[in-house]
This record gives structure tokens, sequence and C-alpha cells, in this order.
């Protein structure tokens, strides 16, 4: 039997801060000085950028266009396959990535402007392509609810997905969005283990809060999701059925999975942080994850990345597939533009 996990020191994901792959130069420090304070403050800086909308080409990401209000995030999923981002910014995917947040206070503004262009074409925007829209700062900052005011004045689609109950707060905007068919939020739930998600995701809603905003959203009659992501084999790929099932209790309508991606320094993190919580599961944990990617801990090919490959692989997903037949859950709807309507200037009064 697998003993419980030790608390996450600091309420940190990870207290590694190694240097970024980018860095010419790494100083090469003892051992026991490699470890960084595990409860730094958390440090916000702003984010200058003019532009907002990033665009995806990738064929294996649905959506094309997103917003990220946020580069890093507070919730500090160990796992988080958008570490390496922070090193672009001469942070590291470690310890920096969980506490020094970039924050696009000029968002809404930027995404006005974007939405009035002549060129734009009306389409479904993902809030958000990267780190997670509704990480505790926005209850603060609610740069987040900002953009939402935006899309629904002008009734453009949006999809959002999250693991944290505050997306509750912007059932008014989300609503809105609704009544134009614009708008599908899906709930991100990796375990209903508390013990595990506290661990593992040390700053985001527990899994009941989880299920209770898909309760929530599905009560106020906006569409709403699950996915499973990560799957980890052989630590929370046994709860697929389990997750599936209450998370259609609650009132998803859809569901998805993805499987753990580990690209560049996320892998020593994740396997650090096996060892430090989940030992005597390690090597069984590292043994199907490279079973399910050929052999590597990783393989980013399109159709091959959050999904793998191999008879491990093809045994997740026919257990996702057949729990999903079982319990009727369909895919994600069609968002419709058909509503959209410029958003007028900033400062000049709109009405719903």
């Amino acid at each position: 039997m697998s003993r419980s996990p030790s608390p996450a020191r600091g309420g940190r994901g990870t207290v590694l801060n190694p240097a970024s792959r980018f860095e010419r130069l790494e100083v090469d420090r003892e051992p026991w000085t490699t470890l960084e304070d595990p409860s730094p403050r958390t440090r916000f800086y702003r984010d200058a950028s003019r532009t907002l909308l990033v665009t995806n080409d990738s064929p294996d990401v649905g959506l094309d266009v997103g917003i990220n209000p946020y580069r890093g995030c507070e919730h500090g999923c160990v796992y988080c396959f958008a570490r390496p981002n922070h090193e672009y910014l001469g942070f590291s995917a470690g310890l920096d990535f969980e506490s020094r947040i970039l924050v696009k206070e000029d968002a809404p503004s930027l995404l006005r402007e974007a939405l009035r262009r002549p060129s734009w074409r009306p389409r479904t925007i993902m809030l958000s392509g990267v780190t997670d829209p509704y990480q505790p700062v926005e209850r603060r900052l609610r740069i987040t609810r900002r953009c939402l005011e935006v899309l629904a004045e002008a009734r453009n689609p949006a999809s959002l997905i999250t693991k944290n109950h505050a997306v509750t707060r912007d059932l008014d905007l989300l609503g809105e969005l609704a009544r134009h068919e614009a708008v599908a939020v899906t709930l991100s739930v990796t375990t209903l283990r508390r013990g595990l998600q506290r661990v593992m995701e040390p700053r985001t809603s527990t899994p009941l809060r989880r299920l209770d905003a898909i309760r929530v959203l599905s009560g106020a009659g906006i569409p709403v999701g699950v996915n499973l992501a990560p799957v980890i084999p052989g630590l929370n790929d046994e709860e697929i059925p389990a997750i599936l099932e209450a998370a259609a209790e609650a009132g998803a309508r859809w569901a998805g999975y993805i499987l753990l991606r580990l690209p560049h320094g996320v892998k020593s993190l994740f396997e650090h942080w096996l060892e430090e919580h989940f030992p005597d599961r390690k090597e069984k944990v590292m043994s199907r994850i490279r079973e399910t990617y050929g052999g590597k801990l990783y393989d980013g090919t399109y159709g091959v990345r959050g999904k793998g490959k191999g008879a491990y692989a093809d045994q997740i997903k026919g257990l996702f597939r057949a729990t999903v037949r079982k319990l009727g859950l369909q895919g994600p709807p069609e968002l419709s533009a058909a509503s959209f309507r410029p958003p007028p200037p900033a400062g000049q009064l709109s009405l719903f």
C-alpha cells in the first residue's frame, strides 16, 4: 500500500528552482543550496505587451486564438507543461513559475481594440491557452472578469478552462454569453483524492470544490464539461471512471483527457516530486510514463503528445472511451459567433 504523501512545503508544487535552459552561465552550487525558500512571497510584475491575442496552429489543440491574462501560475501544479515557457522570460521553470507572475493589466483594453478592428473575424477565444485564468490573484485584479465583460459586450464566443471554483463568480457574464450560445466552460479535475491534490496542485480548488463549480455552472444553464488533465500513468489513471462519474453526476455534458506531458525541465521537477512524496511508487510511475511514450519520458510529436502510444496508452484511451459512452457524455458544443457585434469604444456606455 502506498503511504500518504508528505505535505507540499509552503504550499508550493516544487521547491526546486533550476537555471533556465537558455542561460549561458550557471552557478554550480552545493547540493544543499539547490533548494530555494519553499515559501517565498509571490511577486507580480507588469507585463507591458501591446498585443493580447495569441494564435495557435497546432493540429492537436482545439482552438486557434487564446488570451493569457497571466504568465506563470500561482496554482503551482508540479506537472504543468507550461512551466518551460517561463524560461523565455529569464525565470526558472521551477519555483519562479509559481512565485513570479507577470500580469497583463491592459488585457481588457487590448482585447477591446482587437475586437473592434475591421480585420477581426469573430471566432472562439480560449481563456486561457497556457496558465489558469482564475488563479488566486484574479480575486483581486479581476483581469479575466474584465476580459469577459468585453467578450459579453461583443457577444464573441469564449471557451474557458480552469481548476478553480472562482469561475462561478462570473456567472452573470457567462450567462450572458450562454444566451447567445457563445460560451463553454471546462473544469479540469485530476483526482478525487484530497491528499494527492494537496501536494500535486497545492493552490488549486479542492476536488469537491471543482465538482461543485460544475454543479453551479450547470444549474445556471452554462454549458460545462470536465477535463482529466493530466492522466498520470500509475498514479491517477485508476480514477478515470470515478472522476467521470462524479463530474457527470454534477452536470458535466462532455469530457476529455490529456496524458501527462513532461517537456524540457518539467521531467526533473516531476521526478524529484515523486521521490519526495511517492518514493514507493516512483519507479512504477516513471516506467509507465516511458511505456506510453515509446521508451521516452516525453514525445512532443503532434498526435502523440497528450495521448501517448502503445498498449498502455491504448488501455487508458479504452477505459476513458468506455466510461464516456456509459455515461452518455458528448463532445463540447459548437459555439456561435452569429450574434457578434464590435464592442463600443472604452468609456462608452453599452447595454448587454
